[in-house]
C-alpha cells in the first residue's frame, strides 16, 4: 500500500507529485472483498479491515498539512460509493469504510465528511431502508456518525473557486460490478406496483362473482385469468433477477481468468526472452575472433595455466625489434650475394622473371641491420688546421 509505505514524493511546492497512487485501488479492493462475503454485517467488515490492516493507511511519513489533505481526499473518494447507483451491499460497505476512516485518522481536529445538500435526501431514504430491513447495526453506525458530527454540509460536492482550474484527482469512475444492474423489469415492477396490481386483481375477482349466477364463485365462462396471477408474476421477477446476478458472476469469473491468462503469457514471454538473451551472450563469449592473415603475428594465444585461469600472451613487434637490436650484427658474405645475382640472371634468361617476395620478418631484419650499421658508424671529428 502506497499510503502505508510512505512512498510519496512531494514536489517543489509541497504537494504530492501525481496525487496518492493506490488509494482508490485499496478502497475498491476492500469493498470488493466485502461484496464477495455476501453479507452486510459490521463484524464481517471489521474482520476484513483487520485482516488487511487498513488502519495503517494513515501511517505514511508526511507532514501535518499533507496528512489533512490526504484524509480529505480519502473521505471524498469513498463518499460517492455511499450514493446511488451502487448496490445496497456496496453502499453499506462504503458507510462502514467511512466510519473506519473517520475514527482512525490522525488529524487534530478531525477532518469531516463533505456532504452536498442535494445528496442528503438519498441518505435519509437509505437510512429508512435500513430500518425497514432491520439492519440495526448499520443504522447504528450511521447514527453514531451523525452524533459525532462527522458530516460537513455544503452547497456543492466539491470546493469551487473563482477563475481557478484545479485537476480533480478524486473523480470516481463508477465500477460496473458495484452498480445495480440496469434492469427495465425491476424499474417498473416495484413493490408499490405489485401491491396495486394485487388490489386490482382482487377487485376483478369480486366483480366476476357479482355478475355470476353463483355469487360465491365466478362462472367458468368468465374464468380468463388465473387466481394466482400476482404470485406467479412476483416469482418470475425474482427468477429474472437471480438469473441476472448469476450472469454477472460468470462474466466476472471469465474476466478474472482472462486477466490471469494474460499475466501468465506475459511472464512466459519475459522468461523466453531472458533465455534467448542468455544463450546469445553465452555464444558470443564462447567464440574467439580470429585475426586476419596480415595481423596473425598480433593474434592472442590462449595458454591454459596450471591454476585454471586462461590468459593470453601477446608478442608485440616492438619487443621483437628490441630483442633483435640486442643480438650481435652479422655481416653478409659477398660470395653469397654474387651467387644469388647469378641465379636471378639465369632465371631472367629463361624468360620467367618473377618479383622477389619479401616477407615482413626479412623486412624487419633488414631495417634492424640498417639501424645497427648506422649505430656502429661513428663519424670522427676533423681537426682544424692552424
Amino acid at each position: 500500500r502506497a499510503a502505508a509505505e510512505g512512498k510519496w514524493e512531494p514536489d517543489g511546492r509541497g504537494r504530492m507529485a501525481g496525487g496518492w497512487p493506490g488509494l482508490k485501488g485499496d478502497c475498491e479492493a476492500l469493498l470488493r472483498a466485502f461484496q464477495e462475503a455476501d453479507s452486510v454485517r459490521f463484524e464481517d467488515f471489521a474482520s476484513l479491515w483487520r485482516q488487511r490492516r487498513f488502519h495503517t493507511i494513515f501511517y505514511g511519513k508526511i507532514r501535518a498539512l499533507e496528512q489533512n489533505k490526504f484524509t480529505k481526499e480519502a473521505l471524498a473518494l469513498v463518499w460517492p460509493y455511499f450514493l446511488p447507483p451502487y448496490t445496497f451491499q456496496i453502499r453499506v460497505g462504503a458507510l462502514y469504510l467511512l466510519y473506519g476512516l473517520y475514527n482512525t485518522q490522525l488529524c487534530q481536529p478531525k477532518q469531516k465528511i463533505r456532504v452536498a445538500l442535494k445528496d442528503w435526501p438519498e441518505v435519509m431514504n437509505f437510512q429508512q431502508e435500513l430500518l425497514n430491513a432491520q439492519h440495526y447495526d448499520t443504522a447504528y453506525i450511521f447514527r453514531k456518525l451523525r452524533l459525532d458530527k462527522a458530516f460537513y454540509f455544503t452547497a456543492m460536492p466539491k470546493l469551487l473557486s473563482f477563475r481557478v482550474k484545479k485537476a480533480s484527482h478524486n473523480a470516481v469512475e463508477a465500477e460496473k460490478e458495484f452498480q445495480d444492474p440496469s434492469d427495465t423489469v425491476a424499474k417498473f415492477a416495484t413493490d408499490e406496483v405489485l401491491e396495486e396490481l394485487e388490489n386490482v386483481h382482487k377487485h376483478y375477482q369480486r366483480m366476476k362473482c357479482l355478475i355470476s349466477m353463483d355469487k360465491s364463485q365466478p362462472d367458468k365462462a368468465l374464468d380468463l385469468i388465473k387466481d394466482d396471477f400476482v404470485v406467479s408474476f412476483k416469482n418470475m421477477i425474482l427468477e429474472h433477477q437471480q438469473w441476472q446476478k448469476d450472469k454477472q458472476k460468470e462474466q466476472a469469473l471469465m474476466k478474472r481468468s482472462e486477466d490471469e491468462k494474460e499475466r501468465s503469457s506475459q511472464e512466459s514471454k519475459g522468461s523466453r526472452r531472458a533465455r534467448t538473451l542468455a544463450s546469445i551472450k553465452a555464444k558470443s563469449y564462447s567464440t574467439v575472433a580470429q585475426a586476419s592473415r596480415s595481423r596473425r603475428h598480433r593474434q592472442v594465444q590462449l595458454e591454459s595455466s596450471a591454476s585454471g585461469s586462461d590468459r593470453g600472451v601477446t608478442k608485440s613487434p616492438r619487443r621483437r625489434r628490441t630483442n633483435a637490436r640486442l643480438q650481435p650484427v652479422t655481416k653478409r658474405n659477398p660470395v653469397q650475394n654474387r651467387e644469388t645475382l647469378q641465379t636471378i640472371r639465369e632465371e631472367g634468361a629463361l624468360g620467367s622473371l618473377s618479383m622477389p617476395v619479401i616477407t615482413e620478418d626479412e623486412a624487419e631484419d633488414d631495417e634492424e641491420t640498417d639501424d645497427s650499421s648506422n649505430e656502429d658508424f661513428i663519424p670522427t671529428k676533423r681537426k682544424k688546421k692552424p
